[in-house]
């Protein structure tokens, strides 16, 4: 794994194959090495595409960072920020459910590094959204509340990050906690549904401003995390974006969750590669 410092914070990432530039997000806290990820990148870069795949900070082997209005945005402008460092911008930018989000911020608040722009299962609906605000903030929040910075560093869902990179439990250690309360009610309140933003930290006058080629994929009618009309709703407020369907069945998002929860691990993208003859479509028609 190749890391760069951006702005401070250690990031780890891995550039698979040449040509036309990507990056790949995927959502939740997953990191690049969760089942599906490296598979599409290397379908990708079969067809002569170059690849990023990288961790996002709070996620595999990147350093966390509590810094931003939320913590997608923060995590917008790492993309940006790496993809600089790089040298391989404007990329087609690719993710789903919080890599969407992730995706979509990047591509509003840094239009430089964006060619194009792939959405999946984009978070939306009153249900999905406060869930995700407890599943990103709350246990943190609750934690310091009561216990300091210590609890925090102790809660599970940190672990993985600790383990991967063991500066991280210091790293949550030094952050003042009163700050770091203040933060995770900050990144919290971002998921609060709000009149005027079908996507949480971004307008639907900003979704507008795109004018770059977009393609969002259909969310399943079954799907309660990522509401079919929250796809169509984004879809519609960006300029020529493009609809498609996927190629998997409407209970895919289910299925994933289901057989995640049963076997504890992380193969909510599995079936990612499935989108590759797309997105190298959508790729040639830029």
């Amino acid at each position: 794994m190749s890391t760069a410092e951006i702005d401070g914070v250690r990031i780890g990432y891995e550039v698979i194959g040449h040509g036309r530039p990507w990056i790949i997000t995927p959502g939740g806290r997953f990191s690049k090495d969760a089942p599906g990820i490296r598979t599409l990148a290397e379908q990708l870069a079969a067809h002569g595409h170059q690849v990023v795949i990288w961790d996002r900070p709070n996620t595999g082997e990147s350093d966390v960072c509590f810094t931003g209005s939320s913590e997608s945005a923060m995590q917008a402008d790492a993309l940006a920020g790496l993809l600089d460092h790089l040298g391989v911008g404007p990329a087609i930018v690719m993710g789903g459910s919080g890599g969407a989000r992730v995706s979509l911020l990047a591509a509003a608040q840094h239009p430089e590094v964006a060619a194009g722009l792939a959405l999946l299962w984009i978070s939306g609906g009153i249900y999905g959204l406060l869930l995700l605000a407890m599943v990103y903030g709350g246990d943190s929040f609750q934690a310091a509340w009561t216990g300091g910075m210590s609890a925090v560093a102790d809660l599970p869902e940190w672990q993985e990050v600790i383990e991967r990179n063991p500066r991280n439990r210091g790293r949550i250690l030094d952050q003042d906690r009163e700050e770091f309360i203040a933060t995770m009610e900050r990144w919290m309140h971002i998921y609060c549904p709000v009149e005027g933003s079908i996507v949480p930290g971004i307008t639907d006058a900003e979704l507008g401003k795109l004018d770059i080629p977009v393609m969002v994929f259909h969310s399943g009618i079954s799907d309660l995390h990522h509401r079919r009309e929250t796809s169509e709703a984004a879809a519609a407020a960006i300029p020529g974006a493009r609809m498609v369907e996927p190629p998997w069945g409407d209970t895919e998002w289910v299925e994933r969750v289901a057989e995640s929860m049963e076997s504890g691990g992380d193969g909510l993208f599995k079936n990612w590669p499935q989108i590759a003859p797309q997105l190298i479509e959508f790729a040639r028609s830029i």
